[in-house]
């Protein structure tokens, strides 16, 4: 499955209640097995973005789905990046001429 790297900020609304956070980090799981995906991991982080979580969906598609109804909720905005691992890489550049 296609490799999705969402990076967060908190919202006005979201970090006026961050204590709620972890439970809807486990909510935002559970959607994300609903939607037929996996979520690898999340970090909170310093610095531009408050948060990344590391998750795999099915398609482009289903992906953007969980990012528009992750904003919908209003708690925090995203930025979803498609990650491709480093034998993916290896292919893709594999074909590349000098």
């Amino acid at each position: 499955m296609p490799t999705y790297v969402t990076l967060l900020n908190f919202t006005d609304q979201g970090i006026a209640t961050v204590e709620s956070s972890p439970n809807r980090i486990d909510a935002a799981k559970d959607l994300v097995e609903e939607m037929g995906g996996e979520f690898k991991a999340f970090y909170l982080t310093f610095g531009q973005y408050d948060g990344i979580g590391v998750l795999e969906f099915p398609d482009d598609e289903t992906a953007a789905k969980y990012a528009l109804t992750l904003g919908k909720a209003g708690n925090a905005k995203t930025e979803t990046l498609k990650a491709f691992s480093q034998e993916e890489f290896a292919d893709i550049v594999d074909g590349l001429s000098t």
